[in-house]
This record gives structure tokens, C-alpha cells and sequence, in this order.
């Protein structure tokens, strides 16, 4: 396979491509479970278990090279940036950065792993371009490192810090973003938004009802502090301002000034209805500092059924931006449930059962080469192309493959069907 071909430069010897063929054959196979062991019993040409095994957890190639060989290859070079943590749930704590933490995969305080993930979305697919693994400090110990096999040069990192750092990776990488989209996960920290506006971003991100706002641009006081040497002037918030939780601020609206919007599913057709109040808000959580962030829209969404559940969010658009386009843009957002479902269930982007910080990193970034070549493929092909339909197409690829290198299978076949066989 072309696509695959590209990879050369990042594997050291004949040996690793040939893993690499059989373990994306893997991948695309119709094993439910893209364990090792269940993937070597659907390759057409699958080798020995354990030549199999070492090239995932013991091979020494590096994943860093891949990703930027993958970002090159996608043939789709602008749209927004999508951020997700994305849970993995494990039975046992042996798994590399296993702990109990929250679980959006289950809802709920379990064991399991948590990876940043950043997709290009494109209004039309999404692109895998990067991943990492959150270690939560218990794991950055010197036992602990020996264990999982974490290089030294791994420090901790916050969940948001890893999305900036894979933020900087693909804008090198030479993706044209357009915006950025995450939940509050990343959406409640100050810093990350601020970093934002610094590289002039759109942007909308989740948030929790407790964080506080100014209504439009607060007023500010000049009053003058007289200290060692000069007077100085120092701000001062005006008497008659406050900073509310973005919660009050949604109680308080009045109820004609929310307007219900619909958007509908492009992929699935599916059409959704909620009410919706945007209002021009300053954060408030710079002001500690002394320092005002920039004004921004805060967007509070409330379901239609029987016990309606308020969501919110800040949105990084112009103050001349309409309602219908400040939804519309946060919901964007969708794509990457759909990826997830399709790189979960599909390709087995959690299935893997290894316990190394290098293998759970192989197996990832060979999961994100297979997604993006099919995504690649439907862009070609045929944009509705379904996944089980892009499969069948890929595994006649890899079984013609076999038989131009195995010419003799073909003269085997040939001789069976002369074979008379009795049941």
C-alpha cells in the first residue's frame, strides 16, 4: 500500500514494515476484539505471535517520526481543532497511567486511563492528529517509570498543557486552524483560553456553571496609591460591579429573551432543538491579577425535555456574530463523537492490553494511520462511504498485495478446486 510506503523512513529494517502491514491488517480486520492475539488470526500472512508482540512493545521506533510522517500525508490542510480527553476503562491498575479518576467512557470515578486527543475537523471529516497520554504523578515515580518503561525526559503535564503542546505541534505541521473546540475540561482553565486569544483563535469551549463573569466590559476606577517614590495609579473594579457565576447569570434572564435554535446532523440526519441566551461576558478569573480578558460571548444552552439540564459555554466569536452561527459553531463539536465511536468500536483504539508507556504509544499512533487512511480513502472515493464498505475495499488491497508477493498461493488455489471432497 502507497500510504503505508510513506512510513519507510520511520522503521529501521524490512522486518518492522512487514509488522507494520500485518498490524494494520489487524486493525481493519473484523475481529470484535483488536487484542494481538485476535488480530493475528484474521492477517492473511500473520507470522509468528511473538514477532508480533516485540514489534509493539519491544521495537525501538520511534512514534514521534510517524506522527509527523502522518500529519504530513493528510490531504486536507484546514478546519478547526478538536480537543477531548478520552477515557480508556482497565479491570487491573498494571496498565501505564492507570488510576482512579473520572471515567466519561462509564460516567463515573473508575480505574482507567485518560489520553488528549487533537482531530482536525474539516466540516466534512476528521483527522487523528495527535495523542497523549496523561500521567497523573503517582506514575512519575522511579519505580513506577521502571515498571511502564517512561523515558525521564516525561514530567507531568496537566491535561490542558498537552493540549497546547499538540496545539503547537500541528500549526507546525502546517494545518491551517481555524478555531479551536474542547469541553470544560480544558474550557475552565484560564490559562488555556488565554493562550488562545494570544494566537488569535477562535475558539468555544465548554465551562462549569460555577465560573464567574462581568456582564459586558466591567467598569474600572483609577485611584491613586501613594507608596515609596511616585503615586502610582491603580484599577479598581466600579462600586456597583460584581462578578456571578455564568449559573446566575443564565437564572436571571429573562425568559423571552431566550430563542429556541435547531440544527440537524449532516451525517446522521438527525435534527436537535434547544433554547439558547448569548450575552456579551468578561471572565472573571484574570482580575486576581489585576488584568481584564478579553470580552467574549457566554452562550447557555437548556435542553427542551421534562427536566431540562442548562449547559455553557465561551465562545470566541465577533461581537457581530448571530445566535443561529454561535451555536452552530459550538456544535461542532459532534464530530468528535463520531470518530470515537468508529475509532473505539471499529478499530480498537482502546482495546489494547499492554502495560508500557512505548506500547500503549505503538499501538495509538498505528491506530491513528489506519483511521486517517480511511478517512483519506472516503475523501477520494465516495464522502458518504461507510466504514464497513471502506474496509472490505482495503482488506481486497491487502489480499491482492498477498498474492503479488505469494504467486503460488494463487497455482494452490487452483489446485484445490480439482479436489473431490467428501463429508
Amino acid at each position: 500500500m502507497t500510504w503505508l510506503e510513506a512510513f519507510k523512513e520511520c522503521f529501521g529494517h524490512r522486518a518492522q514494515l512487514l509488522a507494520l502491514r500485518r498490524y494494520v491488517q489487524g486493525l481493519l480486520s473484523d475481529s470484535a476484539r483488536k487484542s494481538m492475539e485476535a488480530m493475528l488470526g484474521r492477517v492473511t500472512e500473520p507470522g509468528s505471535y511473538q514477532a508480533f508482540q516485540h514489534f509493539i512493545t519491544d521495537a525501538p521506533w520511534d512514534t514521534d517520526c510517524v506522527w509527523r510522517r502522518l500529519r504530513g500525508l493528510i490531504p486536507e490542510r484546514e478546519g478547526l481543532l478538536l480537543f477531548d480527553g478520552t477515557s480508556f476503562p482497565k479491570q487491573g491498575k498494571q496498565s501505564v497511567g492507570v488510576v482512579r479518576q473520572y471515567c466519561g467512557a462509564l460516567g463515573k470515578i473508575a480505574n482507567c486511563q485518560v489520553a488528549v486527543t487533537a482531530a482536525l475537523w474539516t466540516e466534512a471529516r476528521a483527522y487523528l492528529l495527535g495523542t497523549a497520554l496523561y500521567l497523573p504523578e503517582e506514575w512519575l515515580t522511579s519505580s513506577a517509570r521502571t515498571r511502564a518503561r517512561i523515558p525521564t525526559s516525561v514530567s507531568f503535564q496537566e491535561k490542558w498543557r498537552q493540549a497546547l503542546t499538540l496545539l503547537r505541534q500541528v500549526r507546525a505541521s502546517g494545518f491551517m486552524i481555524t478555531g479551536v473546540l474542547a469541553d470544560a475540561e480544558f474550557g475552565d482553565i484560564g490559562l488555556f483560553r488565554a493562550m488562545l486569544h494570544r494566537l488569535r483563535l477562535t475558539y468555544a469551549v465548554g465551562i462549569s456553571s460555577h465560573v464567574t463573569v462581568f456582564r459586558g466590559t466591567p467598569r474600572l476606577v483609577w485611584r491613586t496609591v501613594v507608596r515609596r517614590g511616585r503615586p502610582r495609579k491603580h484599577p479598581e473594579l466600579a462600586a456597583d460591579v460584581r462578578a456571578v457565576s455564568v449559573e446566575s447569570v443564565a437564572a436571571a434572564a429573562r425568559p423571552r429573551t431566550w430563542r429556541r435554535i435547531s440544527w440537524r446532523n449532516r451525517r446522521e440526519g438527525r435534527q436537535w432543538t434547544v433554547a439558547c441566551l448569548a450575552i456579551r461576558v468578561t471572565p472573571a478569573h484574570d482580575w486576581r491579577h489585576r488584568r481584564l480578558a478579553p470580552e467574549i460571548w457566554l452562550l447557555c444552552e437548556r435542553d427542551l425535555g421534562d427536566t431540562p439540564r442548562t449547559k455553557y459555554y465561551f465562545v470566541a466569536l465577533p461581537t457581530t456574530a448571530t445566535l443561529t452561527q454561535i451555536v452552530r459553531f459550538a456544535h461542532q463539536r459532534w464530530a468528535i463523537e463520531q470518530q470515537y465511536q468508529e475509532l473505539k468500536t471499529e478499530l480498537g483504539l482502546d482495546h489494547f492490553e499492554g502495560r508500557t508507556f512505548p506500547g500503549w504509544h505503538h499501538h495509538v499512533v498505528l491506530t491513528a494511520i489506519t483511521y486517517n487512511f480511511l478517512q483519506a480513502e472516503r475523501a477520494h472515493v465516495h464522502a458518504g462511504l461507510t466504514f464497513p464498505a471502506v474496509r472490505a475495499i482495503v482488506q481486497e488491497i491487502f489480499t491482492a498485495y498477498l498474492f503479488a508477493q505469494r504467486p503460488q498461493y494463487l497455482k494452490r488455489i487452483d489446485a484445490l478446486r480439482s479436489v473431490q471432497l467428501r463429508i
